[in-house]
């Protein structure tokens, strides 16, 4: 093992992903350090052995970037709620200068827009429509910035829905809030939480600098399916069917966002360049056991 590889892991953003991530970092005996914004999260990091640091990454960062140098950084913050940039990365990026030898970057799929239900894979052009994709789009262009300006390496990686049997939304089903017919619903894409946090691993320690991967598991559904499935499996009543007309006046401005984008996203490169061997290849193989209601 190189002198690199005994440094510490760093994780910005160490949320429910990060944490599942460092788990398996800390599995091998290696050390986690985790950026953090709320005292629950430095809690929850500390008791799986994670030492974390309060960050404000909307605010000049406290910490020495000493600890930084050459090190194997993962940025899963999520981008401020308005705007069409990601200031919280350009804050993050202008702070630790050249210091991490490579980071892996978390976007988003939606950097592809409304494709009208078509598959599509990392060659097909970026697209965005919702501020919320812009600002991931701008968070990739940044990281390639800085990864080009410091000769340094970066990963990105273009995720849909996460989910696991306790990331389910068994909230929402049991108020019996409505849903798309099936008929006008959008296909949606997604990958099992456990799935994501593996992928992330090994686009850190086996993909080329400056590639972009799709992270799903390619077995896309309409929304509204996948509400009816995930009902089914926790024994609940499947949520109501409304008209795309009547949503728009009941639904909030987030969900309408959603239902306005529709892509079947291939996860062949994914398969193929990193050799990923999915846990949850399906949705149907993640619901094996009964959840907590």
């Amino acid at each position: 093992m190189s002198s690199d590889d005994q440094q510490p892991i760093w994780i910005a953003g160490c949320g429910d992903i990060g944490r599942r991530l460092a788990s398996r970092y800390l599995a091998q005996r290696l050390s986690v350090k985790g950026l953090v914004r709320s005292a629950a999260s430095l809690l929850a990091c500390e008791q799986l052995g994670i030492a974390p640091i309060l960050a404000d990454f909307s605010q000049p960062l406290a910490f020495d970037i000493d600890q930084l140098r050459s090190a194997r950084l993962f940025y899963f913050v999520p981008p401020q709620p308005a705007g069409r940039e990601d200031t919280s990365l350009v804050n993050f990026l202008a702070h630790i200068g050249a210091a991490p030898r490579r980071i892996v970057l978390i976007s988003t799929t939606a950097v592809y827009g409304d494709c009208q239900g078509a598959w599509i894979d990392e060659s097909s052009p970026v697209r965005p429509t919702a501020d919320r994709a812009y600002r991931r789009l701008d968070a990739e262009l940044e990281l390639r910035n800085w990864a080009n300006h410091h000769r340094k390496e970066y990963v990105i990686l273009r995720v849909p829905g996460i989910y696991a049997l306790d990331r389910l939304p068994l909230s929402r089903i049991k108020k019996g809030l409505p849903v798309i017919r099936q008929e006008q619903s959008p296909f949606t894409n997604r990958i099992h939480a456990d799935d994501l946090a593996k992928v992330c691993e090994i686009a850190m320690d086996q993909a080329k600098s400056g590639e972009v991967f799709n992270v799903t598991d390619g077995c896309p559904c309409t929304m509204t399916e996948y509400f009816d499935r995930v009902a089914d499996f926790a024994g609940l009543p499947r949520p109501p069917q409304i008209s795309f007309e009547e949503a728009q006046r009941v639904m909030s401005a987030g969900m309408l966002s959603y239902l306005k984008e529709s892509r079947r996203i291939d996860n062949q490169k994914l398969l193929r360049q990193l050799g990923v061997t999915l846990d949850f290849p399906s949705l149907q193989d993640a619901l094996q056991t009964k959840p907590k209601n």
